[in-house]
């Protein structure tokens, strides 16, 4: 009897394991899915410290570099076009070394750069103009500018200028010369511009809104210039810093934030054992994301009212909507009918809708900001991946999910209604909360 009751004790045991095994096995997709999903979660945090951590130089003209060595004293990030110069006065010739960089306006437009000796617009300015040949080759004219209705190449200039060339890489054109300043100037006044084709080897006329017609201001040879300048061993100016930090902080929230959590609200809803910790990480992500692309916002409207005469109209129109649909959808939160309530249909499918909206276009005004910067490639490379990935993760998570609800009904296992419909079945309702 003694043996009986061991045994009987034994199996009891092992039948308690086992069954607590079998449990386990069938939690151990939601709950990794789960663990997962708290995993991404933290995702986006690590990804805006390694950026803010990492240096702020990929939109300035301190992170550029030329062929041959050329190296320069000082750089300048030019407040319009997304234009940089970089220079060398030799007060010893009265001569400057330089280096304007550029994008086209399109792919076969042309760039252009001059000093005006006489006035502080493009009448009378002695310019350098590089374009890109029929053959591909990128050749630089010159061009004496005596009247706006008289743009002709010319020989030679007022200015003497020597050593010109240019090349073309990543997307902009550069110009390289020497050119003859003024005997004890203290300083010259400067144009640059922009254009989108050439027909017949001549440049075609440039736009005339206002950040072409913006470009042009005073360079001091020996104090400080009209922008953002940098010397040798110096960083950034707070002007590009300010960019940056926009640029990062919207990406962060409007573009990685934003859809984590609908990710979370989508998915990890459909897992009995993520109930209710899937409803506290969306709001988390949610609420942060609209706390950091506030600050974003905030700063945008700085640099706007920075910039007079610039306006990016898409870009600021678009942000003004994000915010005013991101304001709305957390304030509504205070007004969510409780789930058996009637109106909750009508609230989810206004809460869905918003959502989506706001995600299609968080994700848009980041390519745009994107566009606008024009950072190193990498940057918008890093955010395609990072968005992709977030894609992909959420294309996996679509299949298990529906595996899982698929094999719950076949078990005709009772299930927890997710928000009253279909008669207690759980469905898929992303965003809801």
């Amino acid at each position: 009897m003694r043996h009986r009751g061991t045994a009987l004790t034994f199996r009891q045991k092992f039948s308690g394991k086992k069954r607590l095994f079998l449990s386990l096995a069938e939690l151990s997709p939601s709950f990794s899915s789960f663990l997962a999903l708290k995993a991404m979660a933290w995702l986006p945090l690590w990804l805006t410290v390694a950026l803010l951590i990492s240096p702020a130089r990929s939109l300035t003209c301190k992170s550029q570099s030329f062929t041959n060595n050329r190296l320069y004293s000082n750089c300048l990030d030019l407040p319009t076009l997304s234009s940089y110069l970089h220079w060398t006065y030799d007060s010893s010739n009265s001569s400057l070394t330089l280096a304007f960089v550029a994008p086209p306006a399109k792919s076969n437009g042309w760039i252009a750069w001059g000093l005006n000796p006489t006035g502080t617009g493009m009448a009378g300015a002695q310019s350098l103009l590089a374009m890109r040949t029929s053959d591909g080759a990128v050749v630089v004219k010159t061009y004496n500018i005596s009247s706006y209705s008289d743009v002709v190449e010319t020989p030679k200039l007022s200015l003497e200028v020597w050593d010109q060339s240019a090349e073309y890489s990543g997307g902009d054109l550069r110009i390289f010369a020497k050119m003859k300043v003024p005997k004890k100037a203290s300083s010259v006044n400067y144009i640059w511009q922009v254009g989108s084709s050439v027909t017949d080897g001549r440049p075609v006329k440039h736009e005339f809104q206002p950040p072409n017609l913006n470009a042009k201001g005073t360079l001091s040879l020996t104090g400080s210039q009209t922008g953002t300048t940098t010397t040798a061993g110096s960083g950034v100016g707070s002007r590009t810093k300010r960019k940056n930090i926009h640029g990062i902080l919207n990406a962060i929230s409007w573009g990685i934030l934003f859809p984590l959590g609908a990710v979370i609200a989508r998915y990890a809803r459909s897992f009995e054992s993520a109930d209710p910790a899937w409803f506290y990480l969306h709001v988390f992500c949610q609420i942060s994301a609209y706390a950091i692309g506030v600050a974003g916002w905030a700063t945008g409207l700085k640099l706007g009212s920075e910039s007079k005469g610039i306006q990016w109209s898409s870009h600021r129109n678009i942000g003004i909507a994000l915010f005013s649909l991101a304001t709305v959808q957390i304030f509504a939160l205070f007004l969510r009918p409780k789930k058996e309530h009637k109106y909750r249909f009508y609230w989810n499918i206004y809460h869905h809708g918003l959502g989506y909206a706001i995600i299609v276009l968080g994700v848009l005004n980041v390519f745009k900001g994107l566009n606008i910067l024009k950072p190193a490639e990498k940057w918008k490379s890093a955010y395609i991946i990072a968005i992709g990935a977030l894609g992909g993760i959420a294309l996996i998570l679509e299949a298990v999910t529906w595996v899982v609800v698929l094999r719950r009904k076949k078990s005709n296992k009772s299930t927890k209604p997710c928000d009253g419909f279909n008669n207690g079945q759980a469905t898929q309702r992303p965003l809801a909360i």
